[in-house]
């Protein structure tokens, strides 16, 4: 079979060691790092699966997704972020994706990822309530994916001021429980 993987990620030093990891592992590689290489290349290259960046300088992540997911034969589609939240990870999966991996995934959880045909029931649903930091980075995550990505926007949806949204968004995002 032939593995065309398509590796769409702004950290060039990240996209790099995981093009190396993947052609040792039998994928032939093609990298973009931003959203208009990807569609680019992807005209081009015709990938038969994606590792996608959630957050690439300029446009999202998702708008990658939705255009990958949109070529026939659709690649298997994998989204990668720093950023995890749970809006975001399901708008990934309702616009093509297969699966979300929280950064730092090594290579062997790519790839599990980009070959595992259906998701995974066997994954463990915390019994602990999310916290209310989480909480609130979630539904900024959901009104920030509405608005595009788009900060002032966001700002003005939450009622928020906009250099007080910016800090929320630098930080990393609280752990779930």
């Amino acid at each position: 079979m032939n593995r065309k993987l398509l590796i769409v990620e702004d950290d060039v030093d990240f996209a790099a060691a995981l093009a190396r990891a993947m052609k040792k592992r039998g994928f032939e590689v093609a990298l973009a790092h931003d959203a208009s290489a990807a569609r680019t290349v992807a005209k081009a290259f015709a990938p038969s699966h994606a590792v996608v960046d959630l957050k690439l300088s300029g446009e999202s992540g998702l708008k990658v997704v939705a255009m990958l997911a949109a070529r026939t034969p659709a690649p298997a589609i994998v989204v990668l972020t720093g950023y995890a939240s749970i809006a975001t990870a399901v708008e990934a999966v309702r616009l093509g994706a297969r699966h979300y991996l929280a950064k730092p995934a090594n290579a062997d959880e790519v790839l599990a990822a980009l070959l595992r045909d259906e998701p995974d029931a066997a994954l463990e649903v915390s019994a602990e309530p999310l916290s209310v930091a989480r909480l609130e980075w979630e539904h900024i995550q959901k009104v920030l994916n509405a608005h595009d990505g788009n900060i002032s926007a966001t700002a003005r949806a939450l009622k928020m001021h906009r250099r007080t949204l910016q800090r929320k968004l630098e930080k990393n995002p609280p752990k779930p429980g």
